[in-house]
């Protein structure tokens, strides 16, 4: 400082010295006025040196130039420009900052005036500043803001479940012959019911080793070693179970094959159930009867597996019973049957006898008349009433094709010529034959006793019995033995009246 001002008293004293010099050659008054406007000029100086030069730092100093005025005016704008700049805080502090600590100046200083120009910053955004390679400020966004595909967490894989069979809570007995329901889970317990190889209950819960179920009307415990269960009890259903079909529309279609264009076998009404022995994608093979098996469209049957179910010990007892009796019934009436027959045979001899001597004309006459109103029979004591309650004594047995027992198995040709024959009524062997005896019936006014037929195809394969209020006795086939249905549980095709 010292030597600034004495370089100023030094140059100050130079033109005092010149102005002095110079005045020898002129008049005082034009003396002082030049020495006035040198000291004028040397105050100008002075404030144009001092108004902005910081004297603290000898490299902001400006050297004047009396040559180049422009030059100068520009450094001047210069450095007001840097002044201002300085006096905002930012500009100045950019262009000087050079090191690591003055870097991070600058970013704040950055950073504040972002938030003068009103831009709001999420606080994770404004921790994660850069400074860009040219010195401005980055900003980093969050990439989920900006990017196009929504960034979507990795799924985890949820844990396959367990397999859960249909029948996992269905028991199908395996026992060699049936297996014992008891009332308590320990073999010391009362026998409620038996559960035979092949039937099927419901699993109520699990005690142990032993498994609560309900079948039919029996309700108790059986040891679960006994049971096939689950998926075991799958593979066991083909071999056990029986498929149904439950006809769910007014007249079902039984066709020759699976299409429309087939030949129509017979058609079976509303609610009557054929068993299926195949399954197809669109169609089933059922069994109508004995010799009556073809196709229907499973959209018009609800299908299901039905089993045998366990019986009690009281219902074992009145079967048994039951049992009994018609078997004393039915020696009864065979003993009457054939006492009858002696009497007729007897009758008959005695007859011919006395008559030995008549016209046999005549004879040959009745012969021609009885065998036109009861072709291939004999008339016999009974009514087609008795025939209808006789026939239905055989219910629930079983059927057998090609038999005649009533009691161990007959089919629907067979069941028809046994019961008749009680009455000393013959009648053919085949149901196809058996249509064109006795006289014709309309279906309108069946009596009890009449021969109903029905046809599949266009010819008669099956016979029942007429038992009245519309239903008839028949033996069905080998899932039902002799069973009752409704007269029109399939078409039929024409009746026959072979008694009195």
């Amino acid at each position: 400082m010292k030597k600034k001002v004495v370089a100023f008293w030094f140059l100050a004293s130079a033109f005092v010295i010149a102005a002095v010099s110079g005045g020898a050659y002129a008049s005082s008054s034009y003396g002082e006025t030049e020495i006035a406007g040198a000291s004028k000029m040397i105050e100008n100086y002075y404030y144009s040196q001092t108004d902005s030069v910081d004297y603290s730092d000898p490299e902001a100093v400006v050297p004047f130039s009396y040559d180049n005025t422009e030059t100068n005016e520009t450094a001047d704008a210069n450095r007001v420009a840097d002044a201002s700049a300085a006096d905002n805080g930012v500009a100045g502090a950019n262009v000087a900052a050079t090191s690591a600590e003055q870097t991070e100046t600058v970013v704040s200083a950055g950073v504040d005036t972002l938030a003068g120009a009103s831009v709001v910053a999420e606080p994770a955004v404004a921790t994660d500043t850069t400074v860009a390679t040219d010195g401005a400020i980055a900003v980093a966004e969050d990439p989920a803001a900006v990017s196009e595909t929504p960034v979507v967490p990795e799924a985890t894989a949820a844990p396959t479940p367990e397999p859960v069979s249909e029948y996992a809570d269905i028991g199908i007995s395996i026992a060699n012959e049936y297996v014992h329901v008891r009332r308590r889970p320990t073999t010391e317990s009362k026998i409620l019911g038996k559960l035979y190889r092949g039937s099927a209950a419901k699993i109520l819960k699990t005690v142990g080793d032993w498994v609560k179920i309900k079948s039919g009307s029996v309700q108790g415990y059986i040891k679960s070693e006994y049971l096939a269960i689950g998926f075991d009890a799958e593979e066991l259903v083909d071999k056990y179970g029986t498929k149904i079909a439950t006809v769910m529309t007014e007249t079902l279609y039984v066709r020759e094959e699976r299409n429309t264009d087939c030949t129509v076998l017979t058609l079976v009404s509303e609610d009557e159930q054929l068993e299926v022995t195949k399954e197809y994608d669109d169609w089933c093979k059922v069994i109508v009867d004995e010799d009556t098996k073809g196709y229907v469209a499973k959209e018009y049957v609800d299908i299901d597996v039905h089993f045998k179910k366990a019986i009690s010990i009281e219902e074992e007892k009145e079967q048994l019973r039951l049992q009994k009796e018609r078997e004393e019934a039915i020696r009864r009436q065979e003993a009457e049957a054939a006492a009858a027959a002696r009497r007729a045979a007897y009758s008959s001899s005695s007859g011919s006898s006395s008559r030995s001597s008549g016209s046999s004309s005549r004879l040959s006459g009745n012969s021609y008349k009885s065998s036109g109103s009861l072709q291939g029979s004999s008339a016999g004591n009974g009514t087609g009433s008795d025939a209808a309650s006789y026939a239905q004594n055989f219910v629930g047995n079983p059927y057998s094709y090609g038999g005649t027992s009533l009691t161990n198995g007959t089919d629907c040709s067979g069941f028809v010529q046994s019961v008749y024959k009680k009455y000393g009524i013959s009648l053919p062997r085949t149901s196809s034959s058996q249509s064109g005896t006795g006289s014709k019936v309309d279906l309108d006014n069946l009596q009890k006793g009449d021969l109903v037929f029905y046809s599949s195809g266009g010819h008669v394969n099956h016979v029942a019995i007429y038992v009245g209020d519309g239903k008839v006795v028949h033996a069905s086939n080998k899932r039902e033995g002799i069973k009752t249905s409704k007269v029109n549980y399939r078409k039929p095709s024409s009746a026959r009246r072979v008694t009195k």
